[in-house]
């Protein structure tokens, strides 16, 4: 448990500090989180997996690990890089999804809402790259779609984090365990990738 009396520049983020408040026995606090976080996650995984109910019960295996650690917790990192790097350690040592666990019951709406916000302006920003014939809006969606499911899982994960979720070099490197270099190279790598894919339909 970090003493909230040593100099900590992460100590100044509301999310930390919910955090604090639950390694103090604060349920509530524990609640804030997962309603600030839940879709944010399910979002995450459902877009690395494609299974929206598989998506769920990985999120909430990320809440039960989250609270399971409450004090071991100490204030490393932005709270959000803390559990996107539990929630990509998940998503990399689990292929075969959870059993359906229900501990933690999740509040609001089972569409990851902000995840799907993300994921229009992603492919509005990525349709410029389309050709210039006569495209419906769904089919604009699903081309670049394809084209994001076509990056192996790293280099998703890295575009995910940067462009769904507004990390920055830093944070994704401390999530994926990459140096600031290598996240820019898995990007750059990504970015090419998904222009090669997009092209063939020029």
């Amino acid at each position: 448990m970090v003493s909230q009396s040593l100099p900590n520049q992460y100590l100044a983020d509301p999310d930390v500090q919910l955090m604090m408040q639950v390694i103090s026995g604060d349920d509530s606090a524990f609640e804030d989180l997962v309603k600030r976080y839940q879709d944010r996650l399910i979002g995450f995984f459902y877009h690395l997996i494609r299974d929206r109910t598989t998506a769920e019960d990985m999120a909430q295996e990320v809440f039960m690990r989250v609270y399971k650690a409450r004090e071991r917790y100490t204030a490393r990192a932005r709270f959000s890089t803390w559990l996107f790097r539990i929630a990509h350690n998940l998503a990399s040592n689990q292929k075969r999804g959870l059993a359906r666990r229900r501990e933690i019951p999740l509040s609001g709406s089972a569409e990851p809402g902000d995840a799907v916000r993300r994921e229009q302006e992603f492919l509005a920003e990525k349709s410029a790259l389309m050709p210039t014939r006569q495209i419906d809006s769904k089919e604009t969606q699903d081309i670049v779609r394809n084209a994001l499911d076509s990056l192996n899982e790293r280099q998703k994960t890295a575009v995910l984090l940067h462009k769904f979720e507004g990390m920055s070099y830093q944070d994704i490197g401390e999530i994926m365990d990459l140096n600031v270099v290598a996240v820019k190279s898995l990007l750059s790598r990504a970015r090419g990738n998904l222009k090669e894919v997009l092209e063939r339909h020029l």
